[in-house]
């Protein structure tokens, strides 16, 4: 029995140009059971595991690297694993053994060579858990305890909960290879809680089945995503649902399960899967009590049998045989089992793994042709049967098989009418019912201190857990004590951090208050300016009104009341889009002139490049300096005056709007007032003023005005310049 697990070191080079090697058809050796092949893929320089790395086995395997560059995948020794990413040059690599492999690739770059290769795993390369559970799986099916030995050193080894879940699920491996149905469920349960894999719940579910637990079975069966699995994942998930369903006597619901499975091996092709589930699809249907289709699925499970390696091939000849025999059908099963008799002579002949507890021996084979033939009454054909099975079972000292072969020899003579033969027979049968007696107090005497030395060894292990647990809280106990002492300074921290968000709530309250006080100032300032228009407005209507101008005065009181729905619409508005205080200004210009034609004309030009929408201005903004323009300047100038409105565009996010008259200016028309008529004025030009400066100061600076003398003649005129900036 080898000590250590031997490392394969393959090296491939794959060069560019090189044709992709054709994979290797089974032959008549490759017959062995599966086993999962566990693997890293990272890049050779960094070391960096390769997420997405497409893994296939030929016959229909397939996985896939997960965010740590790891896989796993189902497997027979021969079989040819394929390893695809767009990044690098396809890896082939046949399987040898249920080793643990390892892929390093270099980059793939167009100006040199592509490399793959393997890398063994030595003790040098990697630390001391991942030797020991390489180990642990090596001795899995040789030496239960040694096996056990190298898990739990591999326990005290882990240095994450990665490891320990991996080192559990080993573990739980080979409770389940040594028939610890119960010791398995524990061990995956545990594997799960740190860390929870697909592969690990699927057999956590087998195991719960194996121990008889069919609900929890079905518990963990159903709570795993399937959109998480694989496709043979998902396939084998509904094959273990079949089971569980088959075993508590659902047929209905094992049927569905199978076919369910079915489906899905059908669209990937997965060939191992077709086989075994169109025969478990033909034992449902033969549990039900129906015959005929069971009869279809097997001849569909025998053909594709067929067309595997010869033990799965003899394998599912024996199952249709057994059929055959639920059904009384003896002809066809006697020629199955002859068939599969001379295949197991080959495979005899080619391996040695064939142990008395599997279906495929001649001894079991010979006895139930015999036993079919007697079933016939053809004792002289069972006879010859009987006593090969007999005699092959003594050669293998396969018990259980010659004692029930020597009794149905026994049975045969006897309705032969050979007495004589029958009693010798019969006695035979006796001392060996003695000896398999004997030996099965052995057996039941070995398997006790087997029990015994398994137990002792996972109380081991659970005592290893129990203290890696203790050493856990420990650890979080110190924890838990440093989260103390920094829960007084996250306190301080806290309470310094609630101090400025109050401060910022205090400041963009103080903020709130003052754009709320802003814009009542501003509903007065507007309130109070209407009056005012109106005032001035009305004055004008009853001139009209008082020289009998009656058509005059409608025309006007026309215009007027558009003036005043446009004025109080927009009276609520901070801004206003430029166009529609042009239209307002405007409108408002033209009554003045309709009112004072001999006193001055009017123009009115906006620059055919400015995009007007694009800018606002607070309402009535500029109708105030027109009012003053037209009642303080040109009113009282000796000859006709003009008034000239323009707007011109100064920077791409500015305008310009400039309202100048050659009246008489600001002094004179000062002299002019009364001391009444002074302070009106004053508190009106005041409240433009404000509303300007609130205006600047909630929307930063987007309104100036300058009012500055138009020109240097005695008419000085006024000229008032209002600039607007683009929000």
């Amino acid at each position: 029995m080898q000590s250590v697990i031997k490392y394969i070191c393959i090296t491939c080079f794959v060069l560019c140009g090189l044709f992709v090697q054709a994979q290797n058809t089974r032959d008549g050796l490759n017959q062995g059971p599966k086993f999962t092949v566990r693997g890293l893929v990272v890049e050779s320089d960094t070391q960096k595991p390769i997420p997405d790395v497409n893994i296939e086995v030929n016959g229909g395997g397939y996985s896939a690297t997960d965010i740590h560059g790891e896989f796993r995948i189902e497997a027979r020794e021969g079989d040819e694993l394929t390893i695809r990413h767009k990044d690098f040059e396809t890896v082939f690599y046949t399987i040898k053994s249920s080793e643990r492999i390892r892929v390093e690739v270099e980059p793939n770059y167009e100006e040199e060579s592509k490399l793959s290769k393997f890398k063994s795993i030595s003790r040098n390369q990697k630390e001391l858990f991942t030797p020991l559970i390489d180990s642990a799986e090596v001795y899995l099916k040789k030496d239960a305890k040694k096996s056990i030995q190298f898990i739990a050193d591999a326990l005290s080894e882990a240095s994450s909960t990665k490891q320990n879940s991996e080192a559990y699920e080993v573990l739980g491996d080979i409770y389940m290879y040594w028939k610890q149905y119960d010791l398995a469920v524990s061990n995956y349960r545990i594997s799960l809680q740190n860390r929870s894999l697909n592969e690990v719940s699927l057999k956590l579910a087998k195991a719960y089945k194996l121990n008889k637990n069919y609900q929890e079975s079905l518990q963990v069966y159903n709570a795993i995503n399937k959109s998480s699995l694989t496709n043979w994942q998902l396939t084998s998930l509904y094959e273990g649902l079949g089971d569980v369903y088959l075993l508590t006597k659902s047929y209905n619901l094992s049927i569905g399960a199978y076919e369910d499975g079915l489906q899905v091996a059908k669209k990937h092709l997965i060939t191992p899967k077709i086989t075994d589930l169109n025969s478990k699809l033909g034992q449902a249907y033969n549990a039900q009590g129906e015959t005929q289709k069971a009869q279809g699925f097997f001849n569909k499970s025998l053909k594709l049998a067929n067309s595997e390696n010869k033990k799965r091939a003899v394998e599912e000849q024996i199952k249709v045989a057994d059929f055959q025999n639920e059904t009384n059908n003896y002809s066809d099963e006697i020629q199955l089992r002859k068939e599969a008799l001379n295949t197991i002579s080959e495979i005899e002949s080619e391996t040695d793994d064939i142990d008395n507890e599997s279906p495929l021996t001649p001894q079991k084979q010979n006895y139930k042709i015999g036993n079919a033939y007697a079933s016939q009454k053809d004792y002289n054909s069972a006879i010859p049967y009987l006593e090969r099975s007999i005699e092959e079972a003594g050669n293998k000292a396969d018990l259980v098989v010659q004692k029930d072969a020597t009794r149905r020899l026994s049975e045969v003579y006897r309705d032969a009418g050979q007495f004589n033969k029958a009693l010798l027979a019969y006695q035979d049968y006796v001392e060996l019912v003695d000896k398999l007696y004997s030996k099965k107090e052995q057996e039941i005497s070995q398997a006790a201190r087997f029990s015994k030395d398994i137990v002792s060894k996972q109380n081991r292990i659970s005592s290893l857990e129990s203290d890696r647990q203790l050493s856990e809280s420990k650890y979080q106990l110190s924890i838990e004590q440093a989260k103390r002492q920094k829960l007084i300074i996250y306190s301080l921290i806290g309470g310094l951090i609630l101090l400025l968000i109050g401060a910022f709530l205090m400041f963009k309250y103080i903020k709130q208050q003052r754009l709320a006080n802003n814009l009542l100032a501003l509903k007065s300032l507007r309130s109070q300016m209407n009056p005012h228009f109106i005032f001035n407005a009305l004055n004008s209507v009853n001139s009209f009104i008082a020289s009998n101008d009656e058509r005059t005065a409608n025309k006007y009181l026309t215009d007027f009341s558009l003036l005043m729905r446009a004025v109080l619409e927009n009276s609520e508005e901070d801004f206003i889009p430029l166009e529609k205080e042009l239209k307002l200004i405007e409108l408002y210009t033209k009554l003045e002139h309709f009112r004072f034609k001999d006193k001055f004309d009017y123009t009115i030009n906006v620059d055919e490049n400015i995009i007007v929408k694009d800018f606002v201005i607070p309402p009535m903004l500029l109708q105030p300096y027109i009012e003053n323009a037209v009642w303080h300047g040109l009113r009282y100038k000796k000859t006709k005056g003009m008034l000239n409105i323009s707007i011109a565009q100064t920077k791409p996010d500015e305008i310009k709007i400039t309202i100048t008259d050659n009246g008489i200016g600001r002094e004179k028309s000062k002299a002019l007032k009364t001391e009444n008529q002074q302070k009106q004025n004053s508190k009106g030009m005041g409240n433009i003023k404000k509303r300007v400066s609130i205006l600047n100061e909630m929307y930063k600076d987007k309104v100036d005005v300058l009012i500055d003398d138009f020109q240097a003649e005695e008419d000085t005129g006024t000229k008032v310049v209002v600039t607007l900036k683009k929000d």
